[in-house]
């Protein structure tokens, strides 16, 4: 008998601990810190959920292979489209970049956002299993 597939169930992910803060070593902002949690991880299915903190502070960030989509939870943050337009974000503020987004975060106070990322796949033949 095969286990139930269960929701993935995140109470309150503003107020959730997180691991031990890092230094970032691409960030563009010398000191840069930066925390998480994973609580869901399914590599059959390629997709991870969890949550995130930063502190203020700039880095690039690259979505390749993957789709990420965030909510921002508390925070405030400008995302840096290369070759587009910024978008202001603040708590209740949702967020996708699919995949082959590349640009750069600035966070100008500290931001925590909750996640979910989608990896890409492909079918049987190899092709993408995109929608068009």
């Amino acid at each position: 008998m095969t286990a139930p597939v269960r929701p993935v169930h995140l109470p309150g992910p503003a107020a959730l601990p997180l691991g031990p803060a890092t230094v970032r070593a691409d960030a563009l902002t010398e000191g840069f810190r930066e925390a998480e949690r994973e609580d869901h991880l399914d590599l059959l299915n390629g997709l991870e959920v969890g949550v995130w903190e930063g502190t203020a502070g700039r880095f690039p960030a690259r979505r390749d292979g993957y789709s990420e989509v965030c909510q921002i939870l508390g925070g405030r943050a400008t995302l840096h489209t290369d070759g587009g337009e910024p978008v202001e974000l603040r708590a209740g503020d949702t967020i996708v970049m699919p995949t082959g987004w590349s640009g750069r975060w600035e966070l100008h106070e500290p931001l925590r956002k909750l996640y979910v990322i989608v990896h890409d796949r492909r079918s049987p033949r190899g092709e993408s299993s995109e929608v068009p």
